[in-house]
């Protein structure tokens, strides 16, 4: 499938268009018990039990515009399938401290695709706190209400790669829903873009800041709060290009490595 890339974000990021979407799932429902459907006594809940009226915990709003110019550039894919995917999710401390059980404090940035690429999240001057849950279970990054943040990508490979983002199941192009036929940012080779919002328009951005769930873009846009607190990326590779052998010399460098080279 050839698809041709149509935008460039600042010096080294690339944005491509393609109208497609899929659906991202069924809304978030109270339990049978708590909607309606049957008494309290039949679910044998106390009759002054409080009925919740929101979800705890961080979901993703519409914040201030920001400045973000595009520019064409031309991309085509090797593959409608992407080189690989990764999530990372977010809460605040409360919400962290429920969704997992043992965990430990990790670097910010995490590669994934192959070690293709390097991401984590930014909140203001610094990165939010990250967690890895025990083996090899969830990725976490700690927010707070009010706080804006940016996803922030490097590209550790030897040639240009497309990387497709979603917040809370949206796609961060069109604030619709996410799927891999859409198209992304372009990240040259040993570049880092930061994504800092949902596109406006092809010089502007709504920034993206922690909110309540109620109040998220998600349930203001669209009234469907099921996939929120989760980020994900999707990592492209270029057509006829190998991301790290195509620089003349590099696999016949790797192979001659010396782990105990004498000193010059």
């Amino acid at each position: 499938m050839k698809l041709k890339a149509v935008f460039v974000l600042g010096a080294s990021l690339v944005a491509l268009v393609l109208n497609s979407c899929a659906p991202v799932g069924g809304g978030y429902g109270l339990p049978d018990a708590l909607s309606g459907a049957g008494s309290r006594s039949e679910s044998k809940i106390p009759w002054n039990s409080p009925v919740p009226k929101e979800r705890p915990g961080l979901a993703t709003g519409w914040g201030a515009e920001k400045a973000s110019k595009l520019e064409d550039v031309h991309f085509v894919r090797a593959s409608s399938k992407p080189a690989g995917t990764d999530m990372i999710f977010y809460n605040n401390s409360a919400g962290i401290k429920a969704m997992s059980g043992y965990k430990r404090k990790v670097s910010p940035m995490q590669t994934a695709s192959g070690e293709m690429v390097e991401w984590g999240i930014k909140g203001g001057v610094r990165f939010l706190k990250a967690y890895k849950e025990g083996g090899y279970g969830r990725r976490l990054v700690e927010g707070n209400n009010g706080g804006s943040y940016s996803i922030v990508v490097k590209n550790r490979s030897k040639s240009a790669l497309e990387i497709v983002a979603s917040v809370d199941g949206l796609d961060v192009q069109d604030g619709k829903s996410a799927s891999f036929s859409k198209r992304g940012y372009i990240v040259q080779p040993g570049k880092t873009i930061e994504i800092e919002g949902f596109r406006t328009s092809t010089s502007t951005v709504a920034a993206f800041k922690f909110s309540s769930v109620s109040n998220s873009y998600a349930n203001m846009r669209h009234g469907n709060t099921r996939n929120v607190g989760v980020i994900g990326i999707a990592v492209f590779t270029r057509k006829g290009v190998n991301p790290w052998t195509w620089m003349p010399g590099e696999v016949k460098q790797r192979k001659t490595a010396n782990p105990f080279a004498e000193a010059p």
